[in-house]
């Protein structure tokens, strides 16, 4: 059994074996983003990659980013997607902006129910539909985020967000994910 500090080690080594992670992080100071982290999928896929066997950067569809601006028009987040484009042009990969500002101003109309408005990058964070999978990386220091810890990330345990309970979204995410992985245990929604 490793410690909570051993696993935030290596999900940081390995997400940055994956050549992607590792360029964004490195240019992500470059856009000047408030509280700029890289998140979730391109990050928490390297461990179920490597418990798999498979190369670390498997499957990884994009690499999401999200940042804090007061600014909530859809032109300023607009202004920096733009900005991002020739940095990470030559990666070969799908690398997503997100303000976590305006989330709540589209997340309803998408995905069928009301989002409070965040106060922070990390409230962003720590809203996705599966616990495990609520990490990120802050551009700004390499710091790791994780607020329901690694446990169950390791564990391949899929439980809903408390502070987002939407059953029928996360079942369908966290059967998205068996679909892959299959070893991975839903915790069944209540």
């Amino acid at each position: 059994m490793t410690t909570p500090e051993e696993r935030a080690a290596l999900l940081k080594r390995w997400a940055l074996e994956n050549p992607a992670n590792a360029e964004i992080l490195r240019r992500l100071p470059a856009l000047d983003l408030p509280q700029a982290c890289l998140v979730a999928g391109c990050l928490y896929q390297a461990v179920w990659n490597r418990q798999a066997d498979r190369p670390v950067d498997a499957g990884i569809k994009d690499y999401d980013v999200f940042y804090f601006d007061p600014d909530t028009s859809w032109a300023a987040e607009d202004r920096v997607i733009r900005r991002a484009a020739p940095l990470f042009a030559d990666l070969g990969v799908e690398v997503e902006l997100k303000n976590q500002a305006r989330v709540h101003l589209w997340y309803g109309e998408r995905f069928g129910a009301g989002y409070p408005p965040l106060a922070s990058s990390e409230d962003g964070i720590g809203r996705y539909l599966v616990a495990c999978t609520c990490v990120g990386i802050r551009a700004s220091d390499g710091a790791l985020y994780a607020p329901y810890g690694l446990d169950e990330l390791w564990d391949g345990v899929l439980r809903m967000n408390p502070v987002n309970p939407r059953p029928a979204l996360f079942q369908a995410k966290a059967e998205s994910y068996r679909a892959r992985w299959p070893w991975l245990k839903i915790l069944e929604t209540e």
